[in-house]
């Protein structure tokens, strides 16, 4: 197995760069796993393709606005993307240019007549800097200037500097808790009346938190994906999803995962304890076909990068054969792609 066993030919104009109006309008391809046949429908049509006692399992974490516009004192423009918190004044993050933002290097952040001055205080093993707020500074905390100034990080890919828009939009309608620097993209389709409606039609929900890192992005540059390196993402896996995963499988229904960061938060938590347990921590998890799930019997997904862990994933789920079969296919009925595009349903 090769990086490139996982490419594909993706015209650009197929780049989603906008949200739907109407979240669950989007289009929906359903593969079967057992046939590798599939079928066109509309993202709503899930309440006649999910049975009563199915499970949706969802991430509920929250994207941050973590994308800071800054200047050097030089004055030159810098481009911060915090990724974790390490205490109330320190975070690690991305920087550009990277090569001007060395340690000792300062950048200025203003917002309504409040300045907040950043030093460059060490650099990590992935890239990233250690960034810290000097004291005396009119922030309380960096988590209080992320809020106040940064705009939400739209992913590469979407060639626009992100608008007042996207602050809902790139979120999903149940997004809780805050951390995340990506949207878990399969959950935006969801609306709080499609929500509604498949309760009433006897599908039960339950989340997880699992915040997504700038890993998801992450192009993997090596022929050999057992080779890439993941970054860690922290999780939390609550005790009521798992006590609704055990109860559907004993009741016959089927546990669906919303997304890829779903399932690599359950089969972590299912490798590392033999059984699925509630816990929280970190996971770097890479899943690459062959690969045995142990917790899922169904994914909605979106459609995503060539070459990209996350499209590997997908494969390792129902088949590389089947899936470029079914991407090839959404490229001839001109599907939408990546975060904003239309998603798929393996079953």
């Amino acid at each position: 197995m090769r990086t490139e066993d996982f490419d594909f030919l993706l015209p650009q104009e197929l780049i989603a760069q906008n949200p739907l109006k109407d979240r669950d309008a989007c289009r929906l391809m359903v593969i079967d796993r057992a046939t590798g046949a599939f079928e066109h429908h509309a993202f709503s049509d899930l309440v006649t393709l999910l049975r009563p006692n199915d499970l949706l399992v969802l991430n509920d974490t929250r994207v941050l606005p973590a994308r800071v516009f800054c200047r050097r004192p030089g004055g030159g423009k810098a481009e911060l993307l915090f990724i974790e918190a390490i205490d109330a004044l320190t975070w690690k993050a991305l920087v550009k240019p990277g090569r001007r933002l060395l340690p000792g290097s300062t950048v200025i952040v203003e917002k309504d007549l409040l300045v907040g001055e950043l030093r460059v205080t060490g650099s990590g093993e992935m890239g990233e800097r250690v960034i810290r707020l000097s004291a005396g500074s009119g922030f309380g905390s960096l988590a209080e200037l992320i809020e106040r100034c940064g705009d939400m990080p739209l992913p590469p890919y979407v060639r626009r500097q992100a608008g007042s828009d996207d602050s809902e939009a790139y979120q999903t309608v149940y997004a809780r808790h805050r951390g995340a620097i990506a949207a878990p993209t399969a959950g935006l389709h969801f609306t709080d009346r499609l929500l509604a409606a498949l309760r009433e039609r006897g599908v039960r929900c339950a989340f997880l938190t699992l915040h997504v890192g700038p890993g998801t992005f992450l192009p993997v540059k090596v022929s050999d994906p057992a080779q890439h390196r993941m970054h860690e993402e922290e999780y939390m896996l609550p005790s009521d999803t798992v006590e609704a995963v055990v109860r559907t499988k004993k009741e016959g229904g089927s546990v669906i995962a919303v997304g890829t960061t779903v399932v690599r938060a359950l089969e972590h938590c299912a490798a590392v304890e033999g059984e699925l347990r509630a816990s929280r921590g970190r996971t770097r998890l890479k899943i690459l076909p062959p690969y045995a799930f142990k917790t899922i019997d169904g994914l909605v997904t979106n459609f995503h990068l060539p070459q990209s862990t996350l499209i590997m994933l997908v494969a390792a789920f129902a088949s590389r054969e089947s899936i470029l079969a079914a991407y090839a296919a959404a490229v001839a009925a001109r599907y939408r792609f990546f975060s904003y595009g239309d998603a798929m349903f393996i079953r």
